[in-house]
């Protein structure tokens, strides 16, 4: 099989389908945040260009085969195809509630800003320290946390900008990162800090309350039970395998709950359509659940994998990686707060395991403790930057 360099390889198809299915959730979730509908169309358009991704992944892994156990094989490559493309699915639903007029929930939009990523918009102003600097050069993955997503000059999005980039004056980029991590992404951008958002008052949750704060634990929920079956694959872990299972069955706990508190706050909602909205995304984002433990299901039956799908998964532009916190490391014995792992290493902390527990999406106030095994997702270099901090040293591959 042909797993070489090249734009038309099984691994370069997949790696870029993950790719594309990972920047149609942003997007989405985007145009949910800012009620934007191109954005929302821009979705759409992604997912017509995922079709023919994901022929020519069919076409290849059918080529590639040229025997039974090859046959077998590709036949793993092709249900995470499928996986993935359930999850550019879900991210087409969620973008269409805006397309299609349901409207959201103003308490969501809020809540949205307190994500585990959230999405932020920014024009470039003149004179900003980012001005005339590609996107390889600011770094902004691993030095801010902060990734951007798409760029708008004049009335046109450029989708996904690649590493050339160079920020000019006057372009409006839509940025994901850490909520620590907006303000200075802004101040790069020129533009003022985001003002601190006033204290609610209302301490009583009503039951619209509690589904919206339902469907954001859903969405945060979601996109860490993908992160972890993708480094399930990468490393072919039962163990992250099996809690993709449980936030899957836990998923379907949650959305129930959802639903009713939906259907009691019927009375309190000002437009019956907004409360569609919060049911279709609910049932988008088990959808992601429900692809994410799909892409396990070869590791949890303890299945070989190829190789290829290793190569694709590094080849991304966000890849899982492995760490451990050594004895006397920066790490040891701090909070993910105190070190901003986010912000300092542009990784985000899918789960760690300290002997048999795992402990997935753990809080800011999380301690580390020497021993414990780090499970993250980011920017390729991203993983030097968390190894530092979590005292990790590798043996250097021999030449």
């Amino acid at each position: 099989m042909d797993t070489g360099e090249g734009p038309r390889t099984v691994k370069g198809v997949l790696a870029e389908i993950k790719d594309s299915s990972e920047l149609m959730v942003d997007l989405a979730y985007a145009a949910v945040f800012f009620q934007d509908e191109d954005l929302a169309r821009e979705v759409t358009r992604l997912e017509e260009r995922m079709f023919s991704h994901l022929h020519d992944l069919r076409k290849l892994s059918i080529l590639s085969a040229r025997s039974p156990e090859d046959a077998e094989h590709m036949a793993g490559v092709l249900e995470i195809g499928s996986a993935v493309e359930h999850i550019a699915d879900a991210a087409d639903d969620i973008a269409r509630v805006v397309s299609s007029g349901l409207g959201i929930v103003e308490d969501l939009r809020q809540d949205l800003r307190h994500a585990d990523e959230v999405h932020s918009r920014t024009k470039v102003r003149e004179g900003a320290p980012a001005v005339g600097q590609t996107l390889r050069a600011l770094s902004m993955p691993v030095e801010i946390g902060m990734w951007v997503l798409a760029r708008r000059r004049g009335g046109e999005w450029d989708l996904d900008p690649g590493p050339d980039y160079v920020v000019t004056t006057g372009d409006v980029l839509l940025m994901k990162g850490p909520e620590d991590g907006i303000n200075l992404a802004r101040e790069l951008m020129g533009a003022p800090p985001l003002p601190e958002p006033p204290e609610r008052a209302e301490i009583v949750l009503s039951d619209l309350d509690r589904a919206v704060d339902l469907l954001v634990e859903m969405k945060n929920s979601a996109e860490v039970a993908v992160g972890l079956a993708y480094s399930a694959l990468l490393f072919n872990d039962q163990a992250l395998s099996a809690e993709v299972s449980n936030l899957e069955a836990r998923s379907d706990a949650i959305h129930d709950e959802l639903e009713s508190w939906v259907l009691r706050s019927a009375q309190e909602a000002r437009n019956p359509d907004d409360l569609r909205g919060l049911i279709r995304l609910a049932h988008a984002s088990e959808m992601i659940f429900d692809s994410a433990r799909e892409m396990t299901r070869l590791v949890e039956k303890g299945e070989e994998l190829h190789p290829v799908i290793a190569a694709a998964l590094v080849e991304s532009d966000e890849v899982g990686h492995e760490s451990v916190v050594g004895e006397g490391a920066p790490a040891a014995n701090r909070s993910i707060k105190d070190l901003s792992v986010e912000t300092e290493t542009g990784m985000f902390i899918l789960a760690v395991q300290r002997g048999r527990r795992w402990t997935y999406r753990p809080k800011a106030s999380f301690v580390f403790q020497p021993g414990d095994r780090v499970i993250a997702i980011g920017p390729p270099e991203g993983g030097e930057e968390l190894d530092d901090l979590v005292g990790m040293r590798r043996e250097m591959a021999q030449a």
